[in-house]
């Protein structure tokens, strides 16, 4: 199954006002589990993720629960609004200062992330691997971490880091099946050999 947009106002097109698109946003009825996100201005429908891949943000929260401070949580349905990239986002998992996440409304600015995870499934690689990345780095999103096992027969897991003038640079990739070490506030070495590849 692959995702469904909902194309901006007819006549309206690029730069249609923030407002209108989080409006249709907020009122788009996805079936139970779909995730509903804004990408480049354009409201987006996924099917709900896969066993393997709930499985693999399932088996990185765990880990990462070892090593955050009390004051921090992880998240997997945290929106994450990128007004000037005309985004809101909904990671794979998400790690924010607790008071960030706690209070009305149902998205935090993207730069209060300390951690932003997505895992691709094959109806939103494109979108994770670039369009996201894109995002992120000029959000000012500090670390991303992409795991891809459908990248090009060969599964990945890439993180990138040091964002300047919107730009990551690649801190790290490994083939699945290696360990990759989350820089601090982390320094946690991750075993990508425990991820399931689907």
């Amino acid at each position: 199954m692959s995702a469904l947009t909902v194309e901006p106002v007819p006549g309206r097109g690029q730069g249609q006002d923030w407002d209108d698109i989080v409006r249709i946003w907020e009122e788009t009825d996805a079936p139970e589990g779909c995730k509903v996100e804004i990408i480049e201005e354009i409201v987006t429908v996924s099917p709900p993720p896969s066993k393997d891949h709930n499985t693999t943000a399932e088996l990185l929260q765990r880990r990462l629960y070892t090593v955050i401070p009390e004051d921090w949580g992880i998240y997997q349905t945290l929106g994450l609004s990128l007004p000037g990239r005309g985004g809101i986002y909904i990671p794979d998992l998400v790690v924010v200062p607790r008071a960030v996440a706690s209070g009305p409304g149902t998205t935090v600015p993207a730069e209060e992330a300390l951690l932003v995870v997505e895992i691709t499934s094959r109806s939103n690689a494109n979108h994770d691997r670039v369009s996201k990345v894109n995002g992120y780095a000029k959000a000012g999103v500090e670390l991303f971490l992409l795991l891809d096992p459908w990248h090009s027969g060969r599964p990945t897991v890439t993180l990138y880091g040091e964002p300047e003038g919107g730009t990551y640079r690649v801190l790290e990739t490994v083939e699945y099946g290696r360990k990759l070490t989350l820089p601090e506030p982390f320094g946690l070495v991750l075993d990508t050999g425990v991820l399931p590849l689907g």
